[in-house]
């Protein structure tokens, strides 16, 4: 559930990287003697942690449940902000993949081992099911994993694209474990919601399986999907031919203005009008996160005044 604000950092002209000395969040002080780029990020619930391209982990805002990874410490957000001790990360590893949930997180190294923190209590973070107030390593994984992403109180594990190799750890809500399938033999991309996974095949079609109160599950007719975006309870779209589309619990605006009396995407998605329709910027990235969606484009960021005429 990761999700970056608009206003959040300056952008440098790396379409892959953030300057971390422009980054202000809660005001933690990221001190020069770590300087680099940040190429990772993801939030809990109110927490949040960074990556950069040397490979220093920060986590700052509350953690009541070990979500900044820091022991016993609960608040990070004023001064000094170091980062995390490395010393669990092997000898010429490399993080790859980061992802959060509610309340947990979980890195992903370049030799496929798997490390989380915060609250393991469902089997989230591995055995032994309990709080996790420092990175520890999760065992029991047959496969060299390459993605992570989180739900609420369950991780999803994919290996190679092509061996299709996956895991869920943790709660079985609504059957997000038992109603799996065999294989993600295939993907492209794999999101999670608060109670949803998405495996986004190389074909552009995009299998789904888990709570489906909102319409989140995607449906069997979508056009083939290029990119996607996972919220808290809804999915972002951009279709092969440049189309946005919406689904899920879209009360907030999230997905549009096409919704029902209940704040869903009208059934089975909704379409977001864009200004590349009418000869304007191309969009050619989505974002999504708690009850929020962003779109990006080939030239520049909209600015709301434009935006806003296609959301209302």
């Amino acid at each position: 559930m990761a999700g970056f604000p608009a206003t959040s950092a300056e952008y440098t002209g790396d379409q892959n990287y953030i300057d971390i000395t422009k980054f202000y969040v809660t005001k933690p002080n990221l001190s020069n003697q770590y300087s680099g780029k940040i190429k990772l990020c993801s939030a809990t619930w109110e927490a949040s942690a960074l990556v950069t391209t040397e490979n220093h982990i920060f986590t700052f805002g509350y953690g009541s449940r070990g979500e900044l990874g820091r022991g016993s410490c609960l608040v990070m957000n004023e001064g000094s902000c170091p980062p995390l001790d490395r010393a669990f990360i092997p000898e010429g590893a490399t993080i790859t993949d980061l992802a959060s949930g509610l309340h947990h997180t979980i890195i992903v190294l370049s030799n496929g081992e798997v490390y989380g923190w915060g609250n393991g209590r469902k089997g989230q973070l591995g055995d032994p099911a309990e709080m996790v107030l420092k990175p520890r390593r999760i065992d029991a994984i047959n496969f060299r994993v390459e993605r992570a992403v989180c739900g609420r109180e369950f991780t999803y594990l994919v290996g190679e694209q092509n061996q299709g190799q996956h895991t869920i750890l943790g709660s079985d809500k609504y059957c997000i474990r038992s109603q799996a399938p065999e294989s993600a033999s295939g993907w492209k991309n794999v999101g999670a919601s608060w109670g949803t996974i998405f495996v986004l095949h190389q074909s552009g079609k995009i299998i789904s399986w888990g709570r489906n109160d909102h319409g989140q599950l995607a449906s069997g007719h979508l056009p083939p999907i290029a990119k996607m975006a996972v919220g808290s309870e809804h999915v972002v779209a951009l279709t092969a031919c440049g189309k946005v589309l919406a689904w899920g619990w879209g009360e907030h605006g999230n997905c549009g203005a096409d919704v029902d009396k209940d704040g869903d995407a009208k059934s089975p998605w909704s379409e977001i009008k864009t200004p590349n329709e009418e000869g304007g910027q191309t969009i050619i990235g989505v974002g999504a996160g708690c009850a929020t969606s962003w779109l990006w484009t080939d030239t520049a960021c909209l600015p709301f005044e434009t935006l806003s005429k296609y959301l209302s």
